[in-house]
């Protein structure tokens, strides 16, 4: 089955369809410029107005409707082992771990707060989804402040934060990093994924594309996550994404 039918994520109209809704529209425009003989170049205009917007839907706002994709195949390289998520929201980073890594448990942690395009954002929401992934079993929810985790020291793994940090506020982002660090194990990993204002991104929001939130360039994230108590080993980027594989700094005498 298509994921585009499989899941359901809970983004709103405007990321789901806002780019297919303007393909529409445009396409309306050049029939009625071709019909009612308006200026050529009106018709010229709208062509090219619905060939961006079906690519912008095919390459941005589709990709919402599927479980984001694992950046790096260096992320958890054993297979197994406790992960958290790190505002999971209705479980496209839950269910990438999930998928690209069989053997590991989640533990998908939300405040579950309706915000970011997402209508609905529940618990119930994401079980569903990972449900329809065949991966309930090993996957637990909690509800929880990135920035103050329910969790012990050393509790997991590995971790992941996708799309979310990068929405706080700069004395947010410092403490949920420093909280990651502190609930992972020694030498334990953290893939940090933010939006990065890219060629993917401009095109598809021409007229809207500025990331302002803080740290959106890796001259931000790397301070940021050395000061935090990591050593970072890889990072890339995909379309409209930037990522930081991390390993969380030993202190003397751990091993």
């Amino acid at each position: 089955m298509i994921d585009f039918f499989k899941y359901d994520f809970g983004y709103t109209w405007q990321w789901s369809y806002g780019h297919l809704l303007a393909a529409v529209v445009f396409l309306l425009v050049a029939v009625l410029s071709s019909r009612l003989a308006w200026p050529v170049w009106t018709r010229i205009v709208s062509t090219v107005a619905v060939i961006w917007a079906v690519a912008a839907f095919v390459t941005f706002d589709a990709g919402l409707s599927r479980p984001a994709a694992l950046p790096t195949s260096h992320f958890l390289e054993s297979g197994s082992g406790r992960v958290l998520d790190g505002g999971a929201g209705s479980g496209r980073s839950t269910l990438m771990v999930l998928l690209a890594r069989p053997r590991a448990t989640v533990v998908a942690l939300d405040l579950f707060r309706e915000g970011y395009g997402i209508g609905g954002n529940a618990p119930d929401r994401l079980r569903t989804n990972v449900r329809a992934a065949g991966a309930e079993n090993r996957l637990e929810i909690r509800t929880g402040d990135l920035r103050e985790m329910p969790f012990e020291a050393g509790s997991f793994d590995a971790a992941v934060s996708a799309y979310v940090i990068d929405h706080l506020s700069k004395k947010g982002i410092q403490q949920s990093l420093a909280e990651m660090a502190r609930v992972l194990r020694p030498d334990g990993q953290f893939l940090l994924m933010v939006i990065n204002t890219d060629a993917w991104v401009r095109f598809a929001y021409p007229l809207f594309y500025v990331h302002m939130y803080y740290g959106s360039g890796q001259d931000g994230w790397r301070p940021a996550l050395t000061d935090a108590g990591f050593d970072i080993v890889e990072q890339g980027t995909q379309p409209a994404t930037m990522y930081f594989l991390a390993q969380k700094r030993l202190r003397p005498g751990e091993e």
